[in-house]
C-alpha cells in the first residue's frame, strides 16, 4: 500500500518569529519555497531540524516551526552531521549562504559533500556579504567594487555548483529565489535523494548587489537565459522554443 501523506499547509511551517530580513530580499520568496515543500513533503515538525551558520540566511532557523540551531560561522555542516549522526530519523537541512558556506565553512562543505551524508544543504548565493555592509564574497565577480575591494575584486569567483561536483557530491541543484514552483520541486527533488543534495539557489540582495541576476531572471531576458532541466522530458528553452534533451535527475540549471 501507498502511504498517505499528513494534509499540511504552508502556515503550519510557520513560526511566531518576526520576520526581519530588508524589504525586498530575496529570502523571503526562499523561505516561502521552504516552507510550501515542507507542508508537500508532509514533514513531521517535531521530526525536521534547520541549522544555519552566521549571515542574513543564518535567521531562517527562527522562521521556520521546527526545531534548529543558530550556530557559528561555517560550521553548520559539522554541526549537522552531528546531528544527524546522533539521531538518523531526523530530517536535517543546512542552511548557509556563498560567504558562510564557501569561505570560513569552505573546508566544513568539501567534507560533508563528500561524506556524502543524508542531509539537505540550500546554499543562498547573492554574490556579496550582506549581514556585515556589502564585502565582496567567494562568489564576487572580478571588477567587483565593495568596501574591502574599493578598486574591484581582482579574485575568480567560485562557482558553488562546480565546486560540490568537483568534491564528489550526489546531488547538484539550482534555482533562482523568484521561480517559486521551480524552486519548491528542486527542494522536494533534493529531499527524496538518499544522502547529501546540494541547492545552490540565486537571491537578489537589494540593498548592497541589487539586480546582480538580471541578465537571466529578468522577465524580458529569462526565456533566452535560462534553461529549466526536468527528468526524461525534453528541454524547451528560448523564444523559438529550441528543444533538447534532460537526462540526469540529479542537476537542475538556471543559466545558460
Amino acid at each position: 500500500m501507498t502511504a498517505t501523506l499528513p494534509q499540511r499547509s504552508p502556515k503550519d511551517f510557520a513560526s511566531d518569529q518576526e520576520v526581519r530580513w530588508c524589504p525586498g530580499c530575496g529570502d523571503y520568496a526562499i523561505l516561502k519555497a521552504v516552507q510550501k515543500a515542507l507542508a508537500d513533503l508532509g514533514a513531521r515538525r517535531e521530526n525536521t531540524v534547520f541549522v544555519s551558520g552566521i549571515g542574513c540566511a543564518a535567521r531562517f532557523p527562527y522562521y521556520v516551526s521546527s526545531y534548529g540551531f543558530h550556530t557559528i560561522h561555517g560550521r553548520a555542516p559539522a554541526i549537522a552531521t552531528g546531528v544527524k549522526l546522533a539521531n538518523p530519523d531526523l530530517d536535517v537541512w543546512v542552511i548557509t549562504g556563498d560567504g558562510d558556506g564557501l569561505s570560513i565553512g569552505g573546508n566544513h562543505m568539501l567534507h560533508v559533500l563528500r561524506r556524502n551524508v543524508d542531509l539537505q544543504v540550500i546554499l543562498f548565493n547573492n554574490e556579496v556579504y550582506g549581514l556585515t555592509k556589502g564585502q565582496y564574497s567567494p562568489t564576487s565577480r572580478r571588477g567587483f567594487r565593495s568596501p574591502s575591494t574599493p578598486m574591484g575584486s581582482v579574485d575568480n569567483p567560485i562557482a558553488p555548483g562546480a565546486f560540490a561536483l568537483g568534491v564528489g557530491a550526489r546531488f547538484v541543484a539550482r534555482s533562482v529565489d523568484t521561480l517559486l514552483p521551480h524552486l519548491v520541486e528542486t527542494l522536494k527533488r533534493a529531499h527524496q535523494h538518499r544522502g547529501t543534495s546540494f541547492v545552490e539557489v540565486f537571491q537578489n540582495c537589494v540593498v548592497f548587489n541589487d539586480g546582480a541576476f538580471a541578465s537571466f531572471t529578468d522577465k524580458s531576458l529569462a526565456s533566452d537565459q535560462q534553461l529549466h532541466l526536468e527528468h526524461g522530458k525534453p528541454m524547451v528553452f528560448g523564444r523559438r522554443k529550441t528543444r533538447g534533451f534532460a537526462s540526469s535527475p540529479a542537476r537542475s540549471s538556471s543559466r545558460s
